[in-house]
């Protein structure tokens, strides 16, 4: 019912996945209907915020800029924040990315579980999805339709023997990212790596931080899970619907989507304030105790 922060900074540091430059990043507390905001401590403290009208570019991760100001690969990092229901916090980091640290969430959820969280003198707000909306590329596509819950169902297809169909479906809660998507990395194919090299990607892609799949296996095995690719992408999906910048109370079904179009579903959502509407729980609550003769039409006096 009420809005969270975290209840102690906690931090870690690493190699960005894509420019190879070390970074560090802090969490600290933050106050009521701040939100998730990035601050970069190495360019005076400039601020971020984790939010749809500051997408940047989303061709392999999703980065964000302001004023010019750029901050790629957030997308794991808000997975957690997000899925733990932590509603306001500052990301304080010094480098142009978020470090990839093993290429999954866990190390993020490991910040976020040490960091604690404390509640708010604040209600928590959600963003309520009242009408549907899809987006549609070729074979890809993504809708966002109205639910009491927030809720992804995720479908990849590759067409390699340790992938081809995949289909995640959950309720997003802390206990189920924490049980079924943290620990899901990252992934590429080897047949990829030197183009993308490149185009200047990658140059911190290591066998540590990503799951190397070669033309009829794996290179750096084991697999956490048979089907981590699709949880992987089911992972990445919720950290873009993040940007929505509420927590959502909405369905999400993304099929052989990526970055690009989690972002178009929440920039085209954003957008369209006829698509939503920004509630409480407390006015769910009395919205569905109301008695129906409450909306019945008065008589007409004689």
């Amino acid at each position: 019912m009420l809005q969270t922060t975290i209840a102690k900074p906690a931090s870690a540091e690493g190699v960005g996945l894509h420019t190879g430059v070390y970074g560090h990043i802090r969490l600290v507390p933050a106050p009521a209907d701040t939100g998730i905001v990035f601050r970069r401590i190495d360019l005076d403290n400039f601020p971020i915020e984790a939010h749809g009208h500051n997408v940047a570019r989303v061709s392999y991760a999703t980065s964000l800029m302001k004023q010019g100001v750029l901050l790629s690969t957030t997308e794991h990092l808000l997975a957690a924040i997000y899925s733990c229901g932590i509603d306001n916090v500052y990301v304080e980091i010094d480098s142009i990315e978020v470090p990839i640290l093993d290429g999954s969430a866990e190390p993020f959820m490991q910040m976020l579980e040490k960091a604690g969280t404390r509640r708010l003198r604040r209600k928590r707000r959600f963003l309520k999805v009242l009408k549907p909306l899809e987006v549609i590329e070729g074979d890809r596509r993504i809708g966002i339709y109205p639910a009491d819950e927030f809720r992804v169902r995720c479908y990849v297809d590759f067409p390699h023997p340790l992938v081809g169909q995949q289909e995640v479906e959950m309720l997003v809660s802390p206990e189920t990212f924490r049980h079924l998507l943290a620990r899901a990395r990252t992934f590429c194919f080897e047949r990829d790596i030197e183009p993308l090299r490149s185009m200047g990607l990658i140059r911190g892609g290591t066998l540590e931080n990503a799951i190397v799949l070669t033309s009829d296996g794996v290179m750096n095995g084991p697999l956490r899970f048979p089907d981590e690719f699709g949880r992987h992408k089911a992972l990445d999906l919720i950290g873009d619907l993040a940007l929505a910048g509420l927590p959502l109370l909405a369905c999400v079904e993304a099929h052989k989507a990526g970055h690009a179009l989690h972002t178009q579903l929440v920039s085209r959502l954003l957008a369209d304030p006829t698509l939503w509407t920004v509630t409480t729980r407390e006015a769910l609550h009395e919205q569905a105790e109301t008695p129906l003769a409450a909306f019945a039409p008065v008589a007409a006096a004689d």
